[in-house]
């Protein structure tokens, strides 16, 4: 079973093009874009050469279904984020593409492909494997919104026309996904590939405050009920209430934060923003959102705001499969002699939700100065194809197998 590097590139550029950001090889592709829709379009084209059945679910993600049964699934997303690059989630496509395309070449193991839709979560949190996982139905799934209010159900009404029924999983005997480590530790070491031991849970919601909006030339201090000041609290007071309760893997995020009515002369009456936080304990996460709750109710207390909270999205910590796990670090040794290793994964990704279903592993190539999530983005293409071989490998020791 012998991969084509340079088709696989060459696929690889093809689909940078669409939503391409004209600054380095960056890509603006987010979920249900016109460009979104134009790739998977694309991708559907190139299924059917390599002798998949396209099909989309209700959602919108891209199955690559392999004529014969008890295929493995191999994938990851196409969407990208609202400034994104080239590599997250698509190599992981392409690269599952190019490894189907070698199988069948070879005689066998069958391979199925997938792109998920909304990976990035424009409407959530990895949505389109979410939903497909039974985690989140798709009657509740369309009620999200992302941040400019648009509803899913809206969006992914662009593509109603081509989606059809769920996949049944039951025909998949497993799922791995390749992917940039998306961080700096196999480029810092120059090692070729990360066989991932588990992935990190995640919680992420918003949380409002209710202030009072008013002049801000003539309010006084005392008086105002100011929901930037309140956040601003909160920011502080969290950081010091987690110090005896994270480890030093532990994350937390405030990305995105709205004011209305987001004005120079005006004290802010609402400020609505993102809480996201990390760690591989299901219950360090559960403890972090009682103190999250807990300190945001006492800033509204004392500052005399209101305060809501939106629906708490996220996924527990998953461990990789042994048996998927061995066959790639078996062709990660063949492939790069001691030039790889073990690691967990920090960045969330669809092989959790997938993990409902079916056993799952993951593998990573190096990360340029660990940078992702930025047009800045990228990875030497000797170790995109070092990666590639090292997939091929571990499908080919696999086989029919069932993990």
């Amino acid at each position: 079973m012998k991969p084509n590097p340079d088709r696989f590139l060459s696929d690889l550029h093809e689909l940078r093009s669409f939503g391409a950001s004209g600054v380095g090889k960056g890509v603006i592709r987010p979920a249900y874009s016109e460009a979104d829709i134009a790739a998977r379009a694309w991708l559907a084209g190139k299924f059917e050469e390599a002798g998949l059945e396209p099909h989309y679910d209700p959602m919108g993600s891209l199955f690559g279904l392999s004529p014969e049964p008890n295929s493995i699934l191999l994938g990851s997303h196409s969407d990208s984020q609202p400034e994104g690059g080239w590599l997250d989630g698509a190599l992981g496509v392409i690269a599952a593409l190019e490894v189907a395309r070698a199988a069948r070449e070879a005689g066998g193991p069958p391979v199925s492909v997938v792109s998920f839709q909304d990976e990035e979560g424009r409407f959530g949190v990895t949505t389109g494997s979410t939903v497909w996982s039974g985690r989140l139905s798709l009657e509740e799934a369309d009620q999200l919104t992302d941040s400019a209010g648009i509803t899913l159900a809206h969006a992914r009404a662009a593509m109603s026309e081509v989606t059809g029924d769920f996949v049944d999983p039951s025909r998949f005997t497993g799922f791995i996904e390749m992917h940039i480590e998306q961080g700096p530790w196999l480029w810092e070491a120059g090692e070729a590939a990360g066989v991932v031991t588990d992935i990190v849970g995640i919680r992420d919601m918003r949380i409002t405050f209710h202030g009072e909006q008013n002049h801000a030339g003539t309010t006084p201090m005392h008086r105002r009920k100011d929901t930037f000041q309140a956040l601003s609290e909160f920011n502080a007071a969290i950081n010091e209430r987690f110090r005896n309760v994270v480890t030093p893997q532990t994350v937390w995020t405030i990305g995105h934060v709205k004011l209305h009515p987001d004005a120079h002369s005006i004290v802010p009456g609402q400020a609505t923003f993102s809480m996201q936080w990390r760690d591989g304990d299901a219950d360090r996460l559960g403890r972090m959102e009682e103190i999250i709750r807990e300190t945001a109710d006492e800033v509204a207390k004392v500052r005399g705001l209101e305060v809501s909270y939106g629906p708490m999205l996220g996924l527990e910590p998953v461990a990789m499969n042994q048996m998927l796990r061995s066959a790639l670090e078996e062709s990660a040794q063949a492939v790069a002699p001691g030039a790889w290793r073990t690691m967990p994964s920090g960045a969330l990704h669809d092989a959790t939700n997938v993990a409902v279903h079916m056993p799952v592993a993951m593998l990573f190539t190096p990360s340029i100065n660990g940078i992702s999530h930025a047009f800045e983005e990228d990875t030497d293409e000797a170790d995109l194809a070092r990666g590639l071989e090292v997939l091929a490998g571990g499908v080919a020791r696999l086989g029919g197998a069932k993990a």
